[in-house]
Parts: C-alpha cells; sequence; structure tokens
C-alpha cells in the first residue's frame, strides 16, 4: 500500500534528487526520498539495536564482580599482550 503525502525539499534537496533521476540511479524523486527514508529507517533500528545492547551489556557488568583499577589495568594489559602476541608483534 502506497501512501500520497507533500514534501517540502530546499533548493538544494531538489536539485541533488532530480540529478541522481536524470543519472538514472532512481526512477523518480519520489524513489528518492522512499530510499532516504529507508535508509534513516535503517540506521535509527541499528542505533536502537546497539543502545539495548550496551544497556545489556553495562546490566551484565554491573552484577559481576568488581574490579580495582589494579586488576582491572592488569586483565588490560593481559589481552592487550595476547593481541599481540596474536599478530606476532
Amino acid at each position: 500500500m502506497t501512501v500520497k503525502a507533500s514534501v517540502s525539499l530546499s533548493d538544494q534537496q531538489d536539485a541533488f534528487a532530480r540529478r541522481l533521476v536524470e543519472q538514472g540511479r532512481f526512477s523518480s524523486v519520489s524513489a528518492v526520498v522512499q530510499q532516504g527514508l529507508e535508509l534513516l529507517r535503517e540506521q535509527t533500528e541499528m542505533k536502537e539495536a546497539e543502545t539495548a545492547a550496551l544497556r545489556a551489556l553495562i546490566e551484565e557488568r554491573r552484577k559481576g564482580p568488581f574490579l580495582d583499577e589494579d586488576e582491572s589495568s592488569r586483565k588490560i594489559e593481559a589481552i592487550i599482550a595476547a593481541k599481540k602476541a596474536q599478530y606476532g608483534l
């Protein structure tokens, strides 16, 4: 199902969209706008998923043991050393 909507574009946006149509990349200005909205939807969903994953990771870490600064530094140095060894550095 499609919905007709009136959209205002700046002169620069209109020129860009028309240039894409003239180049044959899109069949119409409407198709350009639809693609732009689709990209924005995908980007928004990706950011929401990343935020949810980060929140879950933070919550998981909050439930785990607390590391003091020295212990944390030792663990980080060990991870860095392992990665360097993995790459032969």
